[in-house]
């Protein structure tokens, strides 16, 4: 049995060296804080500074477009939050993609509790939003529209330019979370026409605890943490300095590596999406069959719940996942694969690897190998393959029966 293969590089991702390396001296004897006046200062507050160079560099932003948070929850926070209370004198309508990640579905319906409107994007089957869909969305007291530029649980990347223009058309900002776009495929916030952008250092084998928000110059989004100057008055707080220089020296490698990181991601994603339902019958293929975010495979295997499966390809080394990181636990059904029009029960067999540039043809094989038994097994305890093999509808709700699935957002937290 293989020692490890590691298919959940969404969840978290190992560090790369160049970023270890760079953080070691402030872990240690460069101990100071960047907004010193006395030397101590000094060494830290260039670190930062360095860091912020590469981090633009790599999206094709200034260094003073760049603010740095602790995590892309927070970047999308200061996002959605800042911009829409920024502007909340000129209307109070926002539009976001019904696939967004907690942390801009969260944010939004804290703004409607302020009185705010928001509307939520239906998306095709691929979980693609179209700029008709936005442009009928949008209002006169439309303020803001925020719309991830690639999803983690289905692989699509959306046509972010396209809907960007549509915003600004009706003078409405754009932001867009970048998690998992940034290290898988190019990004130029100048092309893409974005008004934010958000992804963390991790997106790029870079240390937990650090994230970007790109800001477009002449934009300025109300600061959600107060206190301090940092960050230009953006953001109050001391510097994570080791986690941004390390951020930094992720940027830097970033720029030199995506080409090739991107073909070898690519090229192991299609193997898996191409070979599994060979292997394996029932096999539903979650997002687009092309043009998928590169390291990246998403199915709903039927009959089976999503937990199951993890836990028995966990037993043979293998880590997966079943949904976002951050709703892992939650043993739902994901609302990404709802909102793509999937039965609850279908949903709730959904099974996500997400590649990284450590990853081997020799992982996608031993993954090829194991899934299809540990499948049969769960399937002959299933009552919904009994109902299959019975000729029966399987996700047919039964009188007396309910899904745990259906019930609200509100209840969850």
């Amino acid at each position: 049995m293989m020692a490890r293969a590691y298919f959940d590089y969404a969840a978290a991702a190992p560090l790369l060296p160049e970023a270890r390396d760079a953080m070691v001296p402030f872990l240690g004897f460069e101990f100071g804080n960047p907004a010193s006046l006395h030397r101590g200062g000094e060494v830290p507050r260039r670190a930062i500074e360095t860091a912020r160079e590469l981090v633009a560099a790599l999206i094709n932003a200034r260094p003073g477009e760049v603010v740095f948070e602790s995590s892309a929850s927070e970047a999308n926070n200061h996002a959605v939050k800042g911009l829409a209370l920024s502007r909340m004198d000129k209307g109070r309508h926002i539009i976001i993609s019904a696939i967004e990640h907690a942390s801009v579905l969260e944010p939004a319906r804290s703004l409607e509790r302020l009185g705010f409107e928001v509307t939520r994007l239906p998306v095709d089957r691929e979980g693609r939003v179209g700029p008709d869909t936005l442009a009928a969305a949008i209002r006169p007291d439309t303020i803001l529209v925020s719309v991830m530029h690639a999803n983690y649980e289905v692989g699509v990347i959306q046509d972010i330019a396209a809907l960007a223009q549509v915003a600004h058309e009706h003078k409405a900002l754009f932001h867009s979370d970048g998690t998992a776009a940034v290290g898988r495929v190019p990004i130029d916030v100048v092309g893409l026409g974005v008004d934010a952008y958000s992804f963390p250092a991790q997106s790029i084998y870079g240390p937990k605890g650090a994230a970007a928000l790109f800001v477009k110059r002449g934009v300025r989004p109300v600061s959600l943490i107060e206190g301090g100057f940092q960050e230009n008055n953006r953001r109050a707080g001391t510097e994570n300095v080791a986690a941004i220089a390390g951020f930094g020296a992720a940027a830097r490698v970033a720029g030199s590596e995506l080409e090739t990181w991107s073909a070898d991601l690519a090229r192991l994603s299609r193997r898996v999406v191409a070979e599994l339902p060979r292997r394996l019958d029932h096999v539903v293929l979650t997002g687009p069959a092309a043009g998928r975010l590169p390291g990246h495979a998403s199915f709903c295997v039927e009959f089976v719940e999503g937990e199951a499966m993890l836990l028995s390809l966990d037993d043979e080394g293998i880590a997966a996942a079943s949904g976002s990181s951050c709703t892992a636990r939650t043993l739902k059904a994901s609302h990404v694969l709802l909102a793509l029009g999937l039965p609850h029960a279908l949903a709730q067999s959904s099974l996500v690897l997400t590649l990284g540039w450590e990853s081997t043809d020799a992982e996608v094989d031993y993954f090829l190998d194991k899934l299809p038994p540990i499948v049969q097994r769960l399937r002959e305890m299933s009552p919904l393959y009994a109902r299959h093999l019975r000729g029966e509808d399987p996700y047919a709700t039964r009188p007396g029966e309910t899904c745990d699935n259906e019930h609200t957002h509100e209840e969850e937290n």
